[in-house]
């Protein structure tokens, strides 16, 4: 079993630190099949519309998201989930002045 805290994990800095990732659970924990990343976008900060051949789940922990995909943007706030499928094209967006936080929970295939 792993108990962590985020409070002393260091993010990798995306983007010139706009977007900050921590991988909470992966392989190098034992994980044999998934990988539950936190996110945390700045204020204005995207991802990059993407597409690849997993799944997503996502869970909205902090803030708005506006949520990206070919057929418009549907905006998010905490509480909300998301599910991605596989090769679907996607981006996350935060529009607002305030850090906006999400899970985003992959297969192990998708890297950390």
């Amino acid at each position: 079993m792993k108990i962590g805290d985020i409070s002393r994990m260091q993010p990798l800095e995306i983007d010139g630190g706009k977007i900050l990732k921590r991988v909470l659970i992966g392989p190098r924990d034992g994980a044999p099949n998934f990988v539950m990343r936190l996110f945390t976008l700045k204020p204005g900060a995207s991802t990059p519309y993407h597409t690849h051949p997993w799944e997503h789940e996502i869970f909205v922990v902090d803030g708005e998201i506006e949520v990206v995909q070919k057929d418009g943007r549907t905006k998010v706030s905490q509480g909300a989930f998301i599910y991605v499928e596989p090769n679907e094209e996607h981006q996350f967006h935060n529009p607002s002045e305030k850090e906006a936080s999400f899970i985003c929970v992959i297969p192990k295939e998708g890297g950390e």
